[in-house]
């Protein structure tokens, strides 16, 4: 009795020793995941747990983010998850997203993974029309979109129409020209087909390469007020604060870099910013709602830090991801060249067999005509040989009929005709049977030759046939060629062993390897800036070629702006732009902020 009341107390006791939990479904650029949270979490510990199931360790570029009254927030760490303005309704949903961006995606993004969901979330704020690019630039990017997604181009796999259902393009960019489907993907699958040899990982950061300079890339945009009441945007980025007109958001007037801000506070609606030079006056603005100045002054905060960590010796956990990812760059290489190997040495094997299937049928074809040859060749002698014996008949029946011509006159000498007429009319048969035997001669001594001639073509048809036996007997007899299996080259001495035993990798690093790596990214990074002038040349033809078929009229306002700073020259760098900002002193931009 006292034992199952002891049961039933440490049953309950165990019950209610369990933690209450709450469904949280977290949405990722590719994928969604459903984790079940203590009522006690606070947001870092749901934000460790997305990033240990991503298997993310650059942590600090990300957030969860979610709306309130359609505006932006994001969950903070330090504050439990169901404290936050967030729906109770089960599940709560937050969206995995990249809350700050690097200055330069290819030196900061070291993981795989990071690299990858920056690439899915550019990519969709440029489809999406939040980030503006130019057709152009839409038309490349894309193709190395597609080469991410299908790998090296194969007229043979990637025909006609394959893009077809693929959404490459901003539908700003497609309304803006007369161009088919067919043609947009014929202009896309020519550059697709130059970035053949490049991996996932390394088209994707491409394609981060060329949208990092795009002058909306990584800016958050927020409508605000100075003291004169200017209606003004306030852009915040990696770089610093940016101060645009609403007509414009690609070229700021005046620019802030992080270095120059000592200090970013808030009072109610009011942001008050102090600059690094204590003798120029603090500047403020105003924005609508005090919840947009919180998300203001979390970028702000995050930014700086960033901003500031960048220009610091990295820390031991980032020299770490750094020294894997390079020896996991490394192995992929060498992954791909062994690859590559195979693959020229399946090429090349495949070209043997061919060639030599190629040559069978050419030596099947010369034994097909040869045995024709031998065949005309022996009806020919057949139809020689009797028209020999024809003719010899012939002749033997000639040399009969003189003879009996010539006994024929014989015998009529031999007859005297005593009259003078009948000796006159025998010697006129006379003549006559002399010239007929004269006629039978010449006919068979013609006949004769023309046996003889006979018998020489009949030699020759018959040599002909003793030939053409020999070259068939030549063809029939041939050796036999090799067997079609090529015997793997043995790779050079100075390349690393890859060795895969059942789960376990073993891959060992040399010195040497390391520093040939490392020369071959100095060299990749020579080839990058003479690629970029073929690529810009490529853009200004693409740019020609399809400018006669816009529509001027359904350019949109970032359009004609875009044109125009091109116009101007504008096309330098959006690092260079923010630099020509900054050449005048802070002081004499806060004055020009507070006149606009």
């Amino acid at each position: 009795m006292a034992g199952a009341i002891a049961s039933r107390m440490s049953f309950s006791s165990l019950k209610r020793k369990q933690p209450k939990t709450f469904t949280v479904r977290i949405v990722t650029m590719d994928a969604e995941m459903e984790f079940n949270c203590e009522m006690k979490w606070k947001g870092k510990d749901l934000f460790d747990l997305v990033c240990r199931t991503l298997g993310l360790r650059e942590t600090w570029f990300f957030g969860l983010q979610y709306t309130i009254k359609d505006t932006v927030a994001w969950l903070k760490m330090d504050k439990k998850v169901l404290d936050h303005d967030v729906s109770k309704e089960e599940p709560v949903t937050f969206h995995f997203l990249a809350k700050f961006y690097p200055e330069n995606a290819e030196e900061e993004l070291v993981q795989e993974i990071t690299q990858h969901l920056f690439f899915l979330q550019v990519k969709k704020q440029i489809l999406d029309e939040k980030i503006y690019c130019p057709p152009e630039a839409s038309v490349l990017l894309a193709s190395y979109a597609v080469q991410a997604k299908y790998g090296d181009y194969d007229p043979s796999v990637h025909k006609r129409g394959f893009l077809a259902q693929e959404e490459l393009l901003p539908k700003r960019v497609i309304n803006l020209y007369q161009m088919t489907p067919e043609m947009w993907e014929e202009r896309i699958t020519a550059w697709y087909a130059e970035h053949r040899g490049r991996a996932r990982d390394e088209a994707e950061m491409e394609y981060l390469k060329i949208a990092q300079d795009l002058e909306m890339y990584g800016v958050n945009y927020f409508a605000i007020r100075n003291k004169k009441g200017t209606e003004l945007l306030l852009g915040v980025d990696a770089l610093g604060l940016h101060i645009y007109d609403p007509e414009n958001r690609l070229t700021p007037k005046i620019s802030f870099p992080w270095n120059e801000i000592r200090n970013i506070s808030y009072s109610d609606k009011e942001f008050t910013i102090k600059p690094l030079d204590k003798k120029i006056d603090v500047f403020k603005f105003n924005s609508s709602k005090l919840r947009v100045n919180k998300l203001i002054l979390q970028l702000c905060i995050g930014n700086h830090d960033l901003f500031m960590r960048r220009r610091k010796a990295d820390s031991l956990e980032v020299q770490q991801m750094k020294a894997q990812a390079r020896e996991e760059k490394a192995r992929k290489q060498m992954e791909r060249q062994r690859l590559a190997r195979e693959k020229q040495m399946r090429e090349e094997a495949e070209r043997t067999r061919d060639e030599l299937e190629r040559r069978l049928l050419q030596m099947k074809e010369e034994a097909t005509m040869a045995n024709e040859a031998l065949m005309r060749s022996e009806e020919t002698a057949d139809l020689l040989a009797e028209k020999a014996q024809i003719t010899e008949e012939e002749a033997k029946l000639l040399a009969q009929k003189a003879a009996e011509a010539e006994q024929e006159m014989q015998r009529i000498k031999a007859t005297a005709i005593r009259t003078e007429e009948e000796k006159r009319l025998m010697e006129q048969k006379v003549l006559e049977a002399e010239v007929l035997a004269l006629k039978m001669a010449e006919e068979s001594e013609r006949r004769a030759k023309e046996a003889d001639q006979l018998k020489q073509d009949l030699q020759e048809a018959r040599e002909a046939e003793r030939r053409a036996k020999q070259k068939l007997l030549e063809i029939t007899t041939k050796p036999t060629y090799p067997p079609m299996n090529p015997i793997p080259a043995p790779l050079p001495p100075d390349i690393p062993s890859f060795n895969l035993i059942g789960d376990s990798l073993s891959f060992d690093f040399k010195d040497t390897d390391m520093k040939r790596l490392s020369m071959e990214i100095e060299k990749e990074k020579v080839e990058y800036m003479e690629k970029s002038k073929h690529l810009q040349e490529q853009l200004n033809e693409l740019k020609t070629e399809i400018e006669a078929l816009k529509l001027k009229e359904r350019e949109t306002a970032l359009d004609i702006l875009h044109n125009e700073n091109s116009d101007r020259g504008g096309s330098s760098s959006k690092h260079n732009t923010i630099k020509k900002l900054t050449l005048q002193s802070a002081k004499s931009r806060v004055a020009f902020f507070e006149e606009l």
